[in-house]
């Protein structure tokens, strides 16, 4: 049976405190106590232990050990009782939920692995090794940074022989300085007519197609985490944005465009129509794929070609002479209808 008491004595019968235990016990054996040695302990008015006694008020009798006991098994049983209804309920709602989540979840939930967040280099690699194993048609990637390292294309060299031991024609695309690399130039000689790449002044983000079903792209900056996409419209939405740029681009062994404006060469040209955007010399650089220090470089070339003596005067000469828009185009590079990439970094 469980007693309230006061905030001095929080228990039940089952559990007297100390002091009650003994005046409950002296009343036992003495068959009534006085009141007031009562006082200290009124858990045993408050449990029914002790009562007065209807012939003298000043005295309190104990309620019997016998009927304790019955109360308290009385008492244990309701709240066993209450517990198996309370399991019961629960196990009737579990069955109701587990069977309302396989009906209208499932779905969702199925759903959920269209989008996969890779944790770390060795998940990463696990993942596109799989997709790898897959693939049975086209690869299609982008690449950007310039010209590439050559431990970063010997990570990947093993997938790539192994696609093109199936016949799996892939297509790469890079940003123009990485024709400089002479570690890509040996990659493409050794994968032969499998790899075709092509190059534009500026890629977007790295990203990996495995026969139209499978992306993979970066989830962060220093890109130890992934994102492996599976949903159709994502999938699809970046095969057409990778088809426009690929649309775009030059054939690696094409010469870039010339100018037409002696003492520039096509770079200068890319980073005088990005200066003309108002980019600064560190996004202009990531976006090219070359070193802060070198496009720097190019923009004291520039200034010194067109004879400008500060940025601003750079800014007007740059418009003067067209330099503000690619060969070929009347639109700033990125504009619509110009020849950068159409799609925003």
């Amino acid at each position: 049976m469980a007693g309230h008491g006061t905030d001095e004595h929080p228990h039940g019968a089952d559990r007297l405190c100390a002091a009650g235990d003994r005046v409950y016990s002296r009343a036992v054996r003495r068959g009534r106590v006085p009141r007031r040695d009562a006082g200290p302990v009124p858990c045993l008015l408050d449990l029914a232990l002790l009562h007065p006694d209807p012939d003298d008020m000043d005295w309190l009798v104990p309620t019997s050990p016998q009927e304790v006991m019955t109360r308290l098994l009385r008492g244990l049983y309701d709240e066993v009782s209450a517990s198996q209804r309370r399991v019961g309920s629960a196990v009737t709602a579990f069955e109701w939920y587990a069977d309302l989540g396989q009906r209208r979840l499932a779905p969702a939930a199925a759903e959920g692995t269209s989008i996969r967040v890779l944790d770390g280099l060795a998940r990463i690699q696990a993942a596109m090794d799989e997709a790898t194993q897959a693939c049975t048609t086209e690869v299609l990637t982008v690449q950007p940074g310039g010209i590439r390292r050559e431990h970063e294309l010997s990570e990947g060299l093993h997938r790539a022989l192994a696609l093109r031991g199936r016949g799996v024609r892939m297509r790469d695309l890079y940003t123009h300085v990485a024709r400089h690399g002479q570690g890509l130039l040996n990659y493409l000689e050794l994968m032969g007519d499998a790899v075709e790449a092509r190059t534009l002044d500026e890629v977007i983000d790295r990203l990996i197609l495995f026969d139209r079903t499978v992306a993979f792209v970066p989830a962060n900056t220093d890109r130890t985490m992934a994102l492996e996409l599976r949903h159709p419209a994502l999938v699809e939405y970046l095969v057409t944005v990778f088809e426009r740029l690929w649309r775009l681009a030059l054939p690696l062994t094409a010469p870039l465009p010339d100018t037409g404006i002696e003492g520039i060469s096509h770079r200068e040209r890319s980073i005088a129509a990005l200066l003309a955007e108002g980019h600064q010399d560190a996004v202009i650089a990531e976006r090219l794929g070359i070193s802060v220090r070198t496009c720097r470089a190019h923009i004291a070339r520039l200034s010194e070609t067109l004879g400008a003596a500060s940025r601003t005067q750079l800014g007007v000469r740059i418009a003067q002479t067209g330099l503000d828009a690619l060969p070929g185009s009347s639109a700033p590079v990125g504009a619509p209808g110009g020849r950068g990439t159409p799609t925003a970094r």
